[in-house]
């Protein structure tokens, strides 16, 4: 996340059942719509085996994974190689930031309609004080994972999918706005959502949905109710990711976080575990966030909300 100014199967079933109810499909109603696909339940092994490769990239590359340098580079060519591989059309887009080259990868599962777009994305950069592995390797790997499930379950939505990593969003939200302002008016209208993720993996985490598009907020609200966690608004990263562009661009968006440098509060203590007084994330934008700064309970919780969100708006 871009620094800020100064100043489940069982969860599966619970999710399904509500739907089922307010779909009326219960005896003497009228029968429910055909049943859609559900979305799989990550596996957040999986997940985090995606976060030691980056740890790994950052290790052999100067401790980062930031903006114009090899790290990042070598972030987003693992990246690129797992979706190739997995039938994916990827393109890098290139742009420049700082007198640096960055690059943009997008990723589009073939078919669905090209008329209704939904995309997830997350930033692959980190800041060149560190290996960015929550900040935010744990969005670029869920994000992988999801499009990854994807492809092994041979998913067939009605709507086109697309996934995309972000460069230079710790310099600004510049992958994304370069991207966005790269698309036609007739190209933008086509995106009928934007999912966003960054921070997922918290050591000490709260579960906060953005409240940018009511529609696509209670996607994920009712995921979570379905597995009887409580969220709240997301508020420390309102504007600060790269959701900005699109929402700026008129393009409906939503995503989760997990929190920064923001101080979790005793009530949130109470409702989520974890260590009231402290920040949700103390190695924000520092050395120390690494793969031992995760919290595979709050990374897995948010991984398969991702998933899910995805398959339902795709549908």
């Amino acid at each position: 996340m871009k620094l800020s100014i100064p100043g489940r199967a069982s969860a599966t079933a619970v999710v399904t059942a509500a739907v089922l109810l307010t779909c009326g499909s219960i005896a003497g109603a009228a029968p429910a719509p055909e049943a859609v696909a559900a979305a799989p339940d990550l596996p957040v092994a999986n997940v985090k085996a995606h976060l030691t490769q980056l740890q790994s990239i950052a290790t052999a590359n100067g401790g980062n994974r930031a903006h114009g340098r090899a790290g990042y580079k070598a972030s987003l060519d693992y990246v690129k190689a797992k979706l190739d591989a997995a039938g994916f059309t990827t393109t890098v887009q290139q742009f420049t930031s700082g007198g640096r080259t960055g690059y943009n990868l997008i990723a589009d599962w073939p078919g669905g309609d090209t008329g209704r777009v939904v995309m997830a994305g997350s930033h692959l950069d980190s800041v060149t004080a560190g290996p960015g592995i929550n900040d935010n390797g744990s969005g670029s790997a869920a994000v992988l994972e999801t499009a990854l499930a994807v492809a092994r379950s041979n998913y067939q939505p009605t709507k086109h999918l697309r996934f995309a990593w972000w460069g230079a969003e710790e310099l600004g939200m510049v992958g994304s706005r370069y991207y966005v302002n790269s698309l036609t008016t007739a190209n933008r209208s086509k995106i009928s959502g934007y999912l966003n993720f960054d921070m997922i993996g918290s050591p000490n985490p709260g579960y906060f949905v953005y409240d940018d598009d009511p529609a696509i907020e209670k996607v994920f609200k009712t995921y979570f109710t379905g597995i009887g966690v409580s969220t709240e608004i997301e508020t420390e990263g309102d504007g600060r990711s790269d959701h900005a562009p699109f929402k700026n661009a008129g393009i409906p968006v939503g995503g989760l976080f997990s929190g920064a440098d923001y101080i979790k509060t005793s009530a949130q203590a109470a409702k989520w575990g974890g260590t009231a007084g402290k920040a949700f994330d103390a190695c924000y934008h520092s050395s120390c966030d690494t793969t031992s700064n995760i919290n595979d309970t709050a990374l897995n919780r948010n991984a398969d909300a991702l998933a899910y969100a995805v398959w339902e708006l795709s549908a």
